[in-house]
Formats: C-alpha cells, sequence, structure tokens
C-alpha cells in the first residue's frame, strides 16, 4: 500500500463540539433519525451492514450468527439502566478485554462518559434504531452512526453484555467503535490506553511497577481524583501464558482497570489499598484484601460500606498496594490533560498538532541507527520562546501515533516500531542534510522505540530552536501519523519541509561559431549531419545525437536515452515552438546536461548507474530546486523504481520537467499576475500530476 504526505502544517486542536459527521450519507445522527421517523422505518447502516463482512475478515463465525435488535431479544430494552456503570461491562466471545477495560474506566468520568455516549438517544420516544458515538481520531472528534442490530446466538449476544441483559449502552459502543475500525475482528489484541485516548483524546503515561517512583501511590491517586483513566496488566513470558491464571486468580496477558484507590484503618494502622476489575465481569483476586479475605473482619461496617465493599463475583476486588506492585507488572494512565501526576497545579496547555506521513523512498528513514537515510524523515523545527513560571526551561510534552493500523489490520499492516529524536537546530532554514547528523548527538528522544500506537514522552530544554524528527525504527516502512505537542508555554512549531525555492542559474550564451571549443565543432559537425540544412533535428533525431555522445562517454554509466525525455527536452529549449531544436539551443541544453552528469555521477555512490530515491533530495538542491515532502514524494512514485532507484534518464526527465514547469510558472506570474493564484510549489505539483 503506497502512502502520499499529508500536510504536517500545524493544526488547530478541535473540542469535541467539533464532532466530524463520518456517515457516508454525509447526514448528521439527527437527520438520519427524523428520515426514519418520518418514512415509518428503522435504520439500516449501509457503511457497517448485518453481515459477515462486518464481523470478520479473516475467518468464518464459529457458529452461524443471528443479527438481531434489542427489541427482539428482550422485551422492553433499555439503552443505560440506573446509570452507566463500570459494572455494566462483561465481556464476550471477542479477544477485546483492552476495549473492555477501557470503557470501564470511562464510566469513571462522568464528563467523558457524556461526550463518547451522547445521552440524546434511547429505545423510548424517537427510537428509530439509530444509535450514534463520538471517539477521538488522530486530533479530531468523529460522530460515529449505527443501527442497533447486533450479533446473537440462541438469543444472546456473542461480543460484550451488560450484567442486565435488558441494558444495551456497552454492546452499542462496541458496535460503533468495531465499525469505526472496520470490523470486529479488528478489535482482537490491544493496548487499553489505546481505546481510553480514543475516548478522551488524552495523553498517555505508562509506568512499569518495577520501576515505579516511591510516590506512586499518590500519582495514582491523583490521577484518579483528575479523573484520568487507568489500566493495569500482568506480562507474559510466552504465548501460552496468554490468559493463563496466577495461583492468585489473576490473568496473564489480560487487561485490567483500576477503579479505585483508598486506605483502611487495619489493627491501628492505615493500609494502602488499590481497587481492580476484571473485565471478565469474574474471576478475581484471591490473596490478602480479597473479597472473602480474613483481612475485612477487622474494618467496621461503615468504613466497608465507604469503601463498597461486597463480597460478590462481580470481577472487581480490593488488595494491598504493596501486592498490587508485585503481582501486576504495567499501569497505563491517560490524563485529560498533560498535567504531570507529581505536580499540583494545574496548567494552560497549548497543544500543536502535525498530520504527516513517512513515505518508503523519500521520508521512511528509519531511526539513527540508519544514517544514510535518517535524514531523509520529516523535520519540524520548535521554538521554544518561554520557559516555564521561576525556571530557567521550558516544559514540552511530545506524543507521536501511528494512524489507522487497526483499520489496516485486514490488509496486513501490523503495527510498526516508532519514536522520534529531538536536536538543537542550527541556525538554518531548510532541510538538515546527513553530514549534520553525523556530527551531532540528540538533546532529547523517546525513551525507547516500541511498537505502540503511540510513543509520548515529557522534556525540560532551554529555550531555542530545535528540531524534532519522528522516524520509524526500520527505513522504507510506511505509515501515516500524527504528532501532538504539548507546551506550558506558547511554542512554535514549523514544518520543515513545507519550503520550496527554485533558484537556477541563467543559462550561458552559446560561443560564436569563431570562438567554438574543440567539443562544440565536434558537436555542430554531428548536429549538421543529422539535422540537414534547416540546423533543427527532431525528437528522433535528437534520440540519436545524445545516444551517441553518451556512449563515449567513460565516467558515467547511462542506458539509452528514451524517445520520452528527448520530447521532453524539446519542450524546455524550444523557444521557436515549431517542435524542433536549433543547434543553438542544444548547445545551451548540453551545458546544462554536463551539469546534471556531473550530479548524477556524484550520487551514484556505487557506480551502478542508478541513484537513490533518498539522495534525490540533496541532488535536486544542487541542481537549483529545494522541494517539499509532497513534491519529493510524487517525484518518487513517477521516477523511481521498486528497488527506489533512478537511472540518468529519469533523473534527467524528472530535472527537465521540474525546469520546464518553474520557467512557465515564472513567465506566466510576470505577465498575468492577476491571474495566478498558486504558489510556485502548488503549480509544480499540478504540472507534475500531469
Amino acid at each position: 500500500m503506497r502512502y502520499l504526505h499529508q500536510d504536517s502544517g500545524p493544526q488547530a486542536h478541535q473540542t469535541p463540539k467539533d464532532a466530524r459527521i463520518t456517515h457516508s450519507l454525509g447526514q448528521s445522527f439527527e437527520q438520519l433519525r427524523q428520515g426514519c421517523l418520518s418514512r415509518g422505518t428503522l435504520f439500516e447502516d449501509p457503511d457497517f451492514p448485518a453481515s459477515n463482512s462486518s464481523l470478520f475478515y479473516s475467518e468464518r463465525p464459529p457458529v452461524p450468527f443471528v443479527w438481531k435488535r434489542p427489541g427482539e431479544i428482550v422485551k422492553n430494552p433499555e439503552f443505560i439502566l440506573g446509570g452507566a456503570t463500570r459494572t455494566d461491562i462483561c465481556q464476550g466471545e471477542l479477544g477485546d478485554c483492552w476495549l473492555l477495560a477501557a470503557i470501564a474506566s470511562l464510566t469513571l468520568n462522568d464528563r467523558a462518559l457524556a461526550r463518547v455516549v451522547p445521552h440524546d438517544q434511547s429505545f423510548g420516544p424517537g427510537y428509530a434504531g439509530i444509535f450514534h458515538f463520538q471517539f477521538w481520531q488522530h486530533s479530531e472528534w468523529l460522530d460515529v452512526v449505527i443501527d442497533d442490530r447486533l450479533p446473537t446466538f440462541r438469543d444472546r449476544l456473542v461480543f460484550l453484555h451488560s450484567a442486565d441483559h435488558r441494558e444495551f449502552w456497552a454492546a452499542l459502543l462496541e458496535k460503533a467503535y468495531a465499525k469505526l475500525n472496520g470490523s470486529y475482528e479488528a478489535l482482537k489484541g490491544g493496548s487499553t490506553i489505546e481505546a481510553m485516548e480514543d475516548f478522551t483524546g488524552g495523553v498517555a503515561e505508562n509506568f512499569l511497577t518495577r520501576d515505579a517512583p516511591e510516590n506512586f501511590y499518590e500519582i495514582l491517586e491523583k490521577a484518579l481524583k483528575r479523573g484520568s483513566l487507568l489500566g493495569c496488566s500482568i506480562d507474559t513470558r510466552n504465548a501460552a501464558e496468554s490468559e493463563a491464571r496466577t495461583p492468585f486468580g489473576l490473568i496473564r496477558g489480560h487487561a485490567y482497570t483500576v477503579t479505585g484507590i483508598d486506605q483502611v484503618n487495619f489493627r491501628g494502622q492505615k493500609v494502602e489499598l488499590i481497587r481492580v476489575r476484571n473485565p471478565w465481569g469474574h474471576v478475581e483476586w484471591n490473596g490478602s484484601w480479597s473479597d472473602s479475605s480474613p483481612e475485612w473482619r477487622s474494618v467496621n461496617l461503615a468504613e466497608q460500606k465507604r469503601l463498597c465493599h461486597m463480597a460478590l463475583d462481580d470481577g472487581e476486588f480490593w488488595m494491598a498496594f504493596e501486592d498490587f506492585k508485585t503481582h501486576f507488572d504495567k499501569v497505563e494512565i491517560c490524563n485529560l490533560t498533560p498535567d504531570a501526576l507529581e505536580e499540583d497545579a494545574l496548567h494552560k496547555w497549548e497543544v500543536i498538532v502535525h498530520q504527516g506521513s513517512w513515505v518508503r523512498g523519500s521520508t521512511a528513514g528509519g531511526c539513527r541507527n540508519f544514517l544514510d537515510t535518517f535524514w531523509t524523515n520529516p523535520q519540524i523545527k520548535l521554538s521554544l520562546t518561554e520557559t516555564d513560571e521561576g525556571q530557567e526551561e521550558c516544559t514540552f510534552l511530545v506524543a507521536l501515533m501511528q494512524k489507522d493500523r487497526r483499520k489496516l489490520k485486514r490488509f496486513g499492516a501490523d503495527v510498526l516500531t516508532i519514536g522520534y529524536a529531538i536536536y538543537q537546530c542550527p541556525d538554518k532554514e531548510e532541510h538538515l542534510n546527513k553530514d549534520f547528523f553525523r556530527y551531532h548527538a540528540s538533546q532529547a528522544r523517546s525513551k525507547t522505540f516500541i511498537n505502540l500506537r503511540e510513543v509520548s514522552g515529557r522534556f525540560r530544554l532551554p529555550p531555542g530552536e530545535y528540531i524534532l524528527i519522528p522516524s520509524t525504527f526500520e527505513p522504507h516502512q510506511e505509515a501515516d501519523f500524527c504528532l501532538r505537542i504539548f507546551s506550558e508555554k506558547k511554542a512554535i512549531t514549523r514544518d520543515v519541509d513545507g519550503n520550496i525555492g527554485i533558484d537556477l542559474p541563467e543559462p550561458p550564451k552559446p560561443n560564436p561559431p569563431g570562438e567554438e571549443t574543440e567539443e562544440e565543432q565536434q558537436f555542430r559537425a554531428m548536429f549538421e549531419q543529422v539535422a540537414g540544412k534547416d540546423m533543427e533535428v527532431t525528437a528522433e533525431e535528437l534520440e540519436h545525437i545524445l545516444n551517441a555522445v553518451l556512449e563515449k562517454k567513460k565516467d558515467i554509466k547511462v542506458k539509452r536515452l528514451s524517445l520520452l525525455s528527448c520530447k521532453n527536452i524539446i519542450s524546455l529549449m524550444d523557444r521557436s515552438g515549431n517542435g524542433k531544436l536549433e543547434f543553438t539551443e542544444f548547445k545551451v541544453f548540453w551545458d546544462k546536461l554536463k551539469q546534471w552528469m556531473r550530479l548524477f555521477v556524484q550520487f551514484d555512490a556505487d557506480k551502478s548507474g542508478t541513484m537513490s530515491s533518498y539522495e534525490l533530495r540533496t541532488a535536486l538542491k544542487a541542481a537549483g530546486f529545494q522541494l517539499g515532502n509532497h513534491l519529493l514524494q510524487l517525484i518518487v512514485l513517477r521516477y523511481a523504481d521498486e528497488e527506489l532507484q533512478l537511472d540518468f534518464d529519469d533523473f534527467l526527465n524528472c530535472l527537465v520537467r521540474l525546469e520546464n514547469a518553474s520557467r512557465v510558472f515564472q513567465a506566466l506570474s510576470t505577465e498575468n499576475k492577476e491571474l495566478i493564484h498558486l504558489n510556485i510549489n502548488e503549480f509544480i505539483n499540478l504540472t507534475m500530476n500531469i
């Protein structure tokens, strides 16, 4: 699958009220509902039909599922019954415990829940078989509309369901999220933090309990008080341990939700406790402070009631915080703002968003281990101008997210290993080249390159200019990305690769016949022999002349130039418009060709007769063209082969087209200043697509 560059200029950070309509009919939830009510029909979603294609993409259902509306499953269905709570969520026959853990956590934050699950829908008056939910995706909120047909087997929901079978908000939310990602199967396996971010637009922080800070209890306590969503899990050492039960009743490789944290008086001492929930709705911790453990006998009933302690097999349990750190390996926190959990003060954060792409052959350079291509990655300039209050440094958070990998699973796409590096920026307004990274170390970088949807980190650097480089670990890997930069004080960012400049030297005037060099005299003789008395050559004749000359060149390995190249040359150099090339025009072009051949030899590092597409940016800059990522990607797609190589004919064609486009633009903009509404970047982009 080929990727094209996406504009990575700074974008506004959207608020939930800006949720974008996503249905193919272009109508909002309310418009679709009113249309159904006026027709007296129940909504059937053509974008996510009640068929196997919405269920699985790599397998068939193990049993024949029947799609039914809630009213066909139970009498008097309810959307939300007695409030949406964490105990409503019970896992079905789909491996999406990570999603269910996030939904359970979402129910602890009423404001966030109301944003994801709008209250303007029910099975009462106005019911039309249509519901909608809102999710955050890559810095914008989307309104996802679904019908209420759900997969069942023997009149029971197959996937997520509520503990009370009359309640359906959670099952419908799961369906909307499956639609967002292409199918129910796409939800198999994942990280709780992924869904948490999609429910809030928040920022992820990850902790390993073995390396947790001393104030870890306070960090989690503060996170829950601020409405952050928390998940936890136990690592597996091999595939056989996935969902294996430990002697203490915990499940390895399974996503849990942290639902509370508190202290209890126990025999005259304060004991730190933490409450955890298994989305299965059963199977609980059986150690100290579990539901029926003897420790609770020493706690008075009022205290037990305050902590909502009940000996029920509902999947939720208390455990000592020290036991939690011993038995759980990871904790994921989704903060609704990037405020540090170690601090007490809340801040107003500035948010800047860049959308971009890694494209094989032009901007997919891999990490710093691959110096030859690392410099070709997108480069974003970050200006830190204001220090934190009372500090000498600037605090900012960088969150790099690869886009749509779950949706692309059906096409064989995996989550890539990603990260980023931050360098002190030299006093230049251009894309930094390979030599810069050879001799300069990064000032900051992501903790690690890892195969997660998002990698984030918090940094403090002195005021100044920096270059931020997002990348995959391996080169040549393609993906779209969303880069968010949060700063306590206003920061300025700019896409370095958005610059485009044309600096073409004036063509030299040819020498008069009496002052021609020996090389020019040889060309004149050959030209006269081929052209005849009119001293003009057609494209076919030019092809013969150039190939005859290039065959004698020992310093460059060149295949035969194509007829198309010669037609493009005539289009560039023909001043009379007769479709032929005069000798004076040819001599001017020959000087250009010699310069371009020298460049090709310079960048044909292995003398194979081809140039790597990753070197094209530098080669074109040396020829007078400084191009942005989008143009560069178009050129690579058009001229590079499957091995990302360009031969001289491709390189020549590219340069001729670029120079021709720039000259036409300059001529048009001079003659028709009021008629030209495109900039040079847009104009060349247009001509390169013709």
